[in-house]
């Protein structure tokens, strides 16, 4: 069928791997997957985002349909069924394919071009991995490994989307891996909405995955994506001996989200301040020049001043390589969202202020160290004009400012740093 699909997926690993996986089994229907740019679009399908709450991805949908009008709408991803009469009231005639239907998605868009829109949103444990996938970066295989998590965060949404944890089985995941190196992926990307509880469900756990997939033959190396430090402290000896793999990314992401104890409790995060800086401390030891990624919220309720430089504290003194920053918002149906001492907008953004500048000067500082650092280089995407962007083995961003091949291996010096990333100077390129 040649009828004209645009694709367009927000938010996190996993949902991008969603998008990829609704283009390709789209395409192997013979349906059309275009680019913006198409002259003729006849649908469009967008796959939301509402983990940073529904006003920005209700205001994609109205963006989209100011856009596209009178053109097929499917709404898919995590689409929670408090949001379903809000997109309805935008167009009625809109198809619902919430996360876990999206292997409904051929039926779907059959159904609703013959006028007879769907409402896909029952809850289902199936392993979405071995799909067909149109790559977004056809050097980066994202690899889901399980479904929902075991969290009971207080301002958090994704369970009440996702379900409770799900682990995908390992053989499923190590022949996804397999598929995605046949393919021509250079990164494999381990992504869930939290990678260290993996394999609770069916007593297994993320060392023991990792070992698995380090043993694939290939030229590859492997991202492991966020995982809660309460379930990392439970493997953090065995997980830093997996890490000095060869094939691993020297790359940690673990969100603390604040720097207060108090405020961890409320939040329910069931670890302390103590613990991630254990795990951060005995990970910087044993794998040198490891690139560290963080999270913070900024106004959770109830938070005080002392409490908020609680955090500021904790990010001068672990300074991480890579901060990742929100504002509190109030979820729907969290129990966060119903808590009467809420922090006034106007100060959780001041707060998220104070953070950001504290972490500009840290981030700055942190590669610095990088400069003159000489190494291999894995170009995985352009740049701006005359540049491409590669990483190095601590998933560090590395600017080229001279054209070369996405997929090349190249030699660089690094001659300058900014916070955000480095630039180097090519030396020689790898066979």
């Amino acid at each position: 069928m040649s009828l004209n699909i645009l694709v367009k997926s927000y938010g996190c690993s996993a949902n991008m791997s969603d998008g990829e996986a609704i283009k390709g089994m789209l395409a192997n229907a013979d349906f059309q997957i275009v680019n913006e740019d198409a002259e003729e679009i006849a649908m469009i399908i967008l796959n939301i985002c509402t983990v940073k709450g529904d006003d920005k991805a209700l205001s994609e949908i109205r963006k989209t349909l100011e856009k596209y009008p009178q053109r097929f709408l499917i709404v898919a991803g995590c689409v929670p069924t408090r949001l379903i009469n809000e997109i309805k009231k935008l167009k009625e005639d809109v198809t619902i394919v919430n996360t876990h239907n999206i292997k409904e998605i051929v039926s779907a868009v059959e159904e609703t071009i013959h006028d007879n829109p769907q409402k896909l949103t029952e809850t289902k444990r199936k392993p979405k991995i071995l799909l067909k996938k149109i790559r977004n970066n056809p050097l980066v295989g994202i690899v889901p490994i399980s479904n929902g998590c075991l969290g009971k965060c207080t301002y958090c949404s994704v369970r009440l989307i996702k379900g409770k944890l799900y682990s995908y089985p390992a053989d499923l995941i190590v022949k996804e891996v397999q598929k995605c190196v046949l393919d021509g992926c250079k990164e494999i990307w381990i992504t869930a909405q939290d990678t260290a509880c993996y394999g609770k469900d069916i007593d297994t756990n993320i060392v023991e995955l990792l070992k698995k997939v380090s043993e694939v033959e290939g030229d590859f190396y492997v991202r492991l994506g966020m995982g809660n430090p309460r379930y990392i402290k439970e493997h953090l000896d065995e997980l830093i001996e997996v890490f000095k793999h060869p094939k691993m990314f020297k790359f940690l992401h673990i969100p603390v989200q604040s720097g207060s104890n108090p405020v961890l409790r409320a939040m329910k995060r069931e670890y302390t301040a103590d613990d991630f800086k254990e795990i951060v401390k005995k990970f910087r030891i044993a794998v040198p020049d490891i690139t560290i990624a963080t999270d913070f919220i900024a106004g959770f309720p109830g938070e005080t001043e002392k409490q908020f430089y609680d955090s500021v504290a904790l990010l001068q003194e672990i300074k991480p390589d890579v901060l990742n920053i929100s504002k509190f918002v109030a979820r729907p149906n969290t129990s966060a969202a119903n808590k009467e001492d809420q922090i006034p907008g106007a100060e959780i953004k001041e707060r998220s202020k104070k953070i950001t500048n504290t972490f500009d000067f840290i981030g700055f500082e942190q590669n610095r160290k990088w400069k003159n650092w000489t190494g291999e280089v894995l170009i995985d995407e352009k740049g701006k004009p005359g540049t491409m962007k590669g990483r190095n083995f601590a998933y560090k961003p590395i600017i080229v400012a001279e054209e070369c091949e996405i997929g090349d291996k190249i030699k660089v010096r690094i001659a300058k740093v900014t916070k955000h990333d480095l630039r180097g100077e090519r030396i020689l390129r790898f066979k």
